[in-house]
């Protein structure tokens, strides 16, 4: 797997041993996009949380509540080093943080089943720049609360025996239709090579 930074490439190895420069991390330009991990339980969705960020370019992950966090070799081994390239921090209180970005405009875009969830191919439809992508623990999912304060709820689909999608997976998701929206978004570069 290769990561592009600037016109070179990193190789997975490469990230998990080398940490980034600070002229490194100028040269990203990053999306418009946050990605909030509420209470994740699981140190492998926390890395490959921090992976998706750094493949959409996101601004920035929070991480809130009760949860893992950087330093961990665990964390480590799943985001393959992109932990030090993605822009992150850690909050306390995620209905803090969900005050905080709707008073600087962010749009909420909740992922979870729920009765006023709409379908995740209706999104563009109803997206506004800047947005942040929220996702919850694995079986408690995200709070009532925040669902109430979110701008849109959004759901996958599921079409199995299964009532539910893996967090990063679900993030992944929503993360790419959120960028084949995006005017100038690196996806619609790529897409006309």
């Amino acid at each position: 797997i290769y990561y592009i930074i600037g016109l070179s490439f990193k190789t997975a190895k490469e990230l998990r041993k080398t940490p980034p420069k600070e002229d490194d991390l100028k040269e990203i330009k990053r999306n418009p996009i946050y990605i909030v991990a509420d209470r994740v339980f699981d140190t492998y969705n926390i890395g490959s949380l921090f992976r998706l960020a750094d493949a959409i370019a996101a601004k920035k992950l929070y991480l809130c509540g009760d949860m893992e966090y950087p330093p961990s070799s665990k964390i480590h081994k799943s985001a393959v080093g992109t932990e030090e390239w993605v822009p992150w921090e850690k909050i306390n209180s995620i209905n803090q943080l969900i005050s905080k970005l709707k008073k600087q405009g962010v749009q909420i875009i909740a992922v979870e089943q729920d009765p006023r969830s709409i379908r995740y191919t209706l999104l563009p439809k109803h997206l506004r720049l800047p947005t942040a992508i929220v996702v919850g623990h694995e079986t408690d999912g995200i709070s009532k609360e925040v669902l109430g304060m979110s701008d849109i709820i959004v759901e996958l689909p599921m079409f199995g025996v299964n009532k539910s999608f893996n967090v990063w997976g679900s993030a992944a998701v929503i993360a790419y239709k959120l960028l084949e929206s995006l005017p100038s978004s690196a996806y619609k570069i790529l897409e006309s090579i």
